[in-house]
């Protein structure tokens, strides 16, 4: 059916024309996704002499930008994979950076008059089960421990209740700063912004080959770009560069958007804003829109052969009928609500669940930022900007940091990583599934669980 943002406010991109003959460049990015147009924006605001060309495979932000639930996060959930990654003091720091980026981006994009309904509103940790009680004690303890005790909030099991509007949460913590927007409103506005700045922007565009030579030559389907520096920002779709393949797995993601149902949240007690996950491994998250719709979504859907995104990852009808039980499940008040738009989309999946950020081997002028694991919106303005500096051989801690060049574990080569995944999926669901009904999960299924790549939070 399509996504509900797409639907909304696909008519806000600007339509560019594809690559004809052949183009220089100081640097190319690849990709028109958030990271990519981040990644532009900041390479003509660090050097406004700088030429950069943007291309994109099919429309800017018509991929996982315009599939996701619009959550504006920081990594402070991600702490414990930050700190193992980088070492505690780039941890810190780049935690921090992504907190500045939510605080900022209202006043960046006032700035150039844009508007994505942005609401800052926070997000709710929850558990709907008492086996999830107290999932995030490890994290609330870690971030303490590390001198930044306020990021989260301790909310009592009946604030919980009032703040969702559903008894069914039993538990949870807030962090306030997080908020949430229009995915689409902020990738046309990006979009936008980079064009004012000076950057040339082509749609239709694919890159059929990449010459690793200094400078690059790359060939498209009507042209060529010879570019001094590449950055490639093509999420789950990096797959096809075999360097990066085995760093990272492809599974869906799935969500839906009710009807506007204001008076109903109203009636519930659900009107503050909040975005809202559950601590289960195939993760929950939801929020309402401006308008009063609730968009409700699920991730750990199906995995894709290779890693590379099929047509089928746009419509994971299986996955799109878990998130519907959960959310009855969650909701039953609202049963009745119709359901106007389903959808899924590919997350490109690291163990840790944290970005690859370096070059490729042996092409320190080809640069790549990839593997954002679901949590994009946000913290790629941070990839953009390391990518940005990377790019521009700048000497600074964004370019000098842990999270660069780390080499996170691989997965093992196929079809042992497509058969594996499955086998750890399905232990995964049945965990799952027993936590939520109240029984023990087998001992076998909770190693096997236990194997899967890191997710949203760390708990």
């Amino acid at each position: 059916m399509g996504s509900h943002w797409l639907a909304e406010s696909e008519h806000l991109f600007p339509r560019q024309g594809k690559v004809r003959g052949d183009l220089k460049t100081d640097v190319l990015v690849v990709g028109g996704g958030f990271v990519g147009l981040w990644t532009a924006i900041h390479l003509r605001q660090l050097d406004p002499t700088c030429d950069v060309v943007l291309v994109e495979q099919n429309r800017c932000g018509h991929g996982a930008s315009g599939l996701n639930g619009g959550f504006a996060m920081s990594w402070w959930p991600k702490i414990a994979s930050l700190c193992k990654a980088c070492g505690n003091d780039d941890a810190v720091w780049l935690a921090d950076q992504t907190t500045r980026n939510i605080q900022g981006l209202q006043s960046f994009l006032n700035g150039f008059g844009h508007d994505v309904d942005l609401m800052q509103s926070g997000w709710l940790w929850t558990a709907t089960t008492p086996a999830h009680i107290g999932s995030w004690n490890t994290v609330v303890e870690k971030v303490a421990n590390l001198g930044r005790d306020g990021v989260f909030q301790q909310q009592s099991a009946q604030e919980i209740a009032d703040r969702t509007g559903s008894s069914k949460h039993i538990a949870g913590i807030v962090e306030p700063i997080n908020g949430t927007v229009n995915p689409v409103k902020l990738a046309a506005a990006l979009v936008q912004i980079a064009q004012r700045l000076g950057v040339r922007i082509y749609e239709q565009t694919q890159v059929q080959h990449l010459d690793r030579g200094r400078p690059a030559q790359i060939t498209t389907q009507e042209g060529t770009i010879t570019a001094d520096k590449v950055v490639l920002a093509t999420n789950a779709w990096a797959a096809s560069e075999p360097e990066l393949s085995s760093r990272f797995v492809c599974v869906t993601s799935a969500a839906f958007s009710t009807e506007p149902i204001p008076e109903r949240l109203a009636d519930i007690g659900w009107t503050g804003g909040e975005s809202i996950t559950d601590s289960q491994a195939r993760i929950n998250y939801y929020r309402t829109t401006r308008c009063g719709r609730i968009v409700f979504g699920k991730g750990g859907g199906k995995l894709t052969i290779s890693g590379r995104p099929s047509a089928s990852v746009f419509y994971d009808k299986t996955l799109i009928d878990a998130a519907l039980k959960d959310f009855r499940r969650v909701y039953p008040s609202l049963a009745d609500v119709k359901i106007e738009r389903s959808w899924s989309g590919p997350i490109d999946r690291t163990y840790n669940s944290l970005p690859l950020l370096g070059h490729l081997r042996g092409a320190p002028n080809i640069n790549y930022g990839v593997g954002w694991s679901g949590n994009g919106v946000n913290p790629s303005q941070i990839g953009g900007r390391i990518l940005a500096g990377l790019a521009l051989e700048r000497n600074e801690r964004w370019t000098k940091n842990g999270l660069v060049g780390n080499h996170n574990r691989r997965f093992p080569p196929e079809p042992i990583r497509y058969l594996g995944g499955n086998l750890v999926l399905g232990s995964v669901r049945r965990k799952d599934a027993a936590e939520i009904s109240g029984r023990a999960p087998t001992v076998i299924d909770r190693k096997l669980a236990g194997l899967g790549p890191s997710g949203l939070e760390d708990k």
